[in-house]
């Protein structure tokens, strides 16, 4: 059943998320839920802030789409379909050495209608656990890499209008502010 998405400016998107620490079937359930609210609001990345929880836990399922992205899962390239979509628990990312940024067009399922230019590194290695508790390390380039990295920054209370350069911020500004009085007047009705 698809959990509600949270839209800007609530305040859970600002929220670091806790760590976790069970891996039972309750928190296999929920991340199961953030895939199929993902998949039914058309995204390819969800962060649990965006449904209400702060903890550190996303999904990505970026295989649709004719995206060029490489990938090394735990020392091998399994299919995407075999891997994707997936759950990410308690993520750490670094860039791969080397790596340049890549300036590219970025939306949010908690921004509707909202996109902006966002420049990340274009390689990265992940190291996280899945909903069962197994850890994985990804390494990743391309919508992967940039996928992941947005979701990452959503459990640390970071949101991609925090990474946009000046000018692609001030082209959108008019929006944001329209979206967070929206969420307010929204909020203010349901108390």
């Amino acid at each position: 059943m698809p959990i509600p998405i949270v839209r800007y400016s609530n305040p859970i998107l600002r929220k670091k998320g806790a760590k976790i620490a069970v891996f039972d079937a309750a928190l296999a359930h929920f991340g199961q839920e953030m895939i199929d609210t993902m998949h039914l609001a058309e995204g390819i990345g969800l962060a649990a802030q965006q449904v209400s929880r702060a903890i550190q836990l996303c999904v990505v399922d970026v295989r649709v789409g004719d995206w060029d992205f490489a990938w090394e899962l735990d020392g091998a390239k399994p299919p995407r379909d075999i891997f994707m979509p997936f759950v990410v628990v308690n993520p750490q990312v670094t860039p791969l050495p080397g790596t340049q940024s890549v300036l590219f067009e970025e939306g949010c399922l908690s921004f509707p209608g909202i996109r902006g230019d966002v420049a990340r590194p274009d390689a990265i290695t992940a190291i996280y656990q899945d909903q069962f508790g197994t850890p994985h390390t990804l390494k990743c380039t391309g919508m992967l890499s940039r996928c992941i990295q947005h979701e990452v920054d959503h459990l640390n209370g970071t949101l991609f209008i925090d990474r946009m350069e000046k000018k692609s911020r001030q082209r959108i500004e008019a929006a944001v502010r329209e979206l967070a009085k929206q969420t307010r007047e929204a909020a203010a009705a349901e108390s």
